[in-house]
């Protein structure tokens, strides 16, 4: 039999092993935070509301999950991306990578009517990661990841912190996987969250260059499909036209599936950020197993649920905004 110092010895080491494990996970974050509050329907009103919404506009599912993607980018997952200019200070949404948001008032709406149900108590980070994942899990009618919840709200916003901190479509894999590690996640987080171009579309001034000017002297670039370069400069005239954009992933681009993965292996990654996934042996090695539809649904909830804890407010930290523009 065991004696009683090695039980002792047994039950320290026990205890010690789990507090490092709660220290780890001590972001304050939960499932179903607010069914302990007084707005337990809080996630209901959020989830029928981005229905109503998306239902009049497929296009909000794209927009809302690249919000969510640049306002935890910068500051954490805090809802700075919301928040308006004070005076001649410019905001995150100010700055140039952001000028191209949307959705910002699909977030206020939720959030006004939030507030006449139960004021002071959800949100803005909340509401917008549960209504990215609630658009983009509208065809399925079924959640396509869990958004754990409890985030507060930030009360700074600059736009000098954005770049820098947004991954840029002008980026190769080197800057991808440093901007990645800085907050905390990895290649393969690179790889799976970068599907998300499964949806949505692009300016032509965000990839133009790639078929008219690559390297300075007037070509295309040749890792880009001689094919879809083709189709794209039918689309894209040269200069590019500010206000005309393209889908993403061509003939898929309604559709939250794995079709991004395998138009990428064909070369016909939009973006060079697309094309680097391909120049890196751990990277393309993740592309070539995320063309499965399962394992890129299943790889993508697990990377945005470490995205949406990048740097969050809980607690006691932050505050929860009366409305998202501005702090209380």
């Amino acid at each position: 039999m065991r004696s009683a110092r090695e039980c002792l010895l047994i039950l320290l080491v026990s205890l010690l092993v789990f507090g490092v494990v709660r220290i780890c996970n001590a972001d304050g974050l939960r499932k179903n935070f607010y069914k302990q509050t007084s707005c337990p329907q809080a996630e209901n009103v959020v989830r029928n509301l981005t229905r109503i919404k998306v239902q009049a506009n497929p296009a909000l599912a794209a927009k809302l999950i690249r919000m969510q993607f640049h306002d935890c980018f910068v500051r954490g997952c805090d809802a700075s991306i919301l928040l308006d200019r004070v005076g001649t200070d410019q905001a995150e949404k100010d700055a140039r990578p952001n000028l191209s948001l949307s959705g910002y008032d699909e977030i206020n709406d939720i959030k006004s009517k939030l507030e006449q149900a139960c004021p002071g108590v959800v949100s803005c980070a909340d509401i917008l990661a549960l209504a990215a994942r609630d658009a983009v899990s509208f065809p399925s009618r079924t959640p396509l990841w869990d958004v754990l919840t409890g985030r507060r709200d930030g009360n700074v916003s600059l736009a000098s912190e954005v770049n820098g901190n947004i991954p840029s479509p002008f980026s190769d894999f080197s800057t991808l996987k440093q901007l990645f590690v800085k907050k905390g996640l990895n290649v393969n987080d690179l790889v799976a969250l970068s599907g998300a171009h499964t949806i949505g579309f692009a300016h032509c001034g965000t990839f133009s260059r790639r078929l008219y000017n690559f390297t300075g002297k007037g070509d295309a670039d040749p890792s880009l499909n001689a094919t879809y370069i083709e189709s794209l400069k039918a689309q894209c005239p040269n200069p590019a036209n500010a206000q005309t954009t393209v889908e993403m992933d061509p003939q898929s681009s309604g559709s939250f599936d794995s079709s991004y993965f395998n138009i990428l292996v064909q070369n016909k990654g939009l973006f060079q950020s697309d094309a680097a996934l391909l120049t890196d042996r751990a990277s393309s090695k993740t592309v070539q197993q995320l063309r499965k539809p399962r394992a890129f649904l299943d790889e993508f909830g697990k990377s945005m649920k470490k995205m949406a804890a990048i740097g969050v407010l809980t607690g006691k930290a932050g505050e929860i905004r009366k409305q998202c523009g501005v702090v209380n």
